[in-house]
């Protein structure tokens, strides 16, 4: 899995980095009935070309994390499923491989103080940091007397999963797919299956360009029906 860094913005990868914050889970316990995705798809998959049989291929890195590994590889199944590829146990079965990899890029979330000037919390120092326009850049501002708890608010969260689909005959690329998932609080990994079936949407033949995809969230039974 790879890792993406800028300069106020630090990426983990989100292998072993689910944190299970209460009162913050997508899936668990809230209102939501969706989940939102930003998806980006390349093809074309060839055309009359049918979804066949396929195995997940890993890198070395990915290899050597193999029990995570297939928690994203189970999170991708019921998209691949659903759209007809059959999963096999080895590769000289197949006729296509899966390549998943998937990263978490958090950053701070900006407020504004009274004066107007907005700040955020440095993810590392702790302490508030001024916006200073005249003076080009952020300032830090630790000794203003403001309150740290005051500034401190749940980070901005986007969960991004990539799918890679090749012949396994040579290897040529014939889909690939992006999909990223923003939240407020931390990654919840009981969204993945929803990102990867957005990630498919459209396939074999997805429109152009980044677009917006909702999926619709199981709801619970009326009382009635139950």
């Amino acid at each position: 899995m790879s890792g993406r860094l800028a300069s106020t913005r630090w990426a983990t990868r989100w292998i072993g980095g689910f944190l299970a914050l209460c009162g913050l889970g997508l899936l668990g316990g809230c209102a939501a009935t969706s989940v939102i995705s930003q998806v980006t798809s390349f093809g074309p998959w060839p055309e009359g070309r049918q979804p066949g049989t396929y195995t997940f291929e890993r890198l070395p890195s990915q290899q050597l994390r193999a029990d995570d590994q297939l928690k994203l590889e189970g999170a991708a199944q019921p998209a691949l499923q659903a759209r007809g590829f059959r999963l096999v146990d080895s590769p000289e079965r197949a006729e296509l491989r899966v390549q998943l990899d998937a990263s978490v890029r958090t950053e701070p979330r900006y407020r504004h103080e009274p004066g107007g000037a907005p700040y955020f919390v440095h993810p590392v120092h702790g302490a508030p940091y001024h916006w200073r326009p005249g003076l080009g850049g952020w300032w830090g501002t630790a000794g203003s007397g403001l309150s740290l708890s005051l500034a401190l608010e749940p980070p901005w969260v986007t969960l991004e999963v990539r799918l890679i689909i090749r012949d396994q005959r040579d290897g040529r690329v014939l889909y690939e797919t992006h999909a990223a998932h923003d939240r407020v609080g931390a990654v919840d990994e009981a969204a993945l299956p929803y990102i990867f079936e957005a990630a498919l949407d459209g396939f074999p033949v997805p429109p152009t360009g980044r677009r917006v995809v909702t999926v619709p969230l199981p709801q619970p039974l009326p009382e009635r029906a139950r």
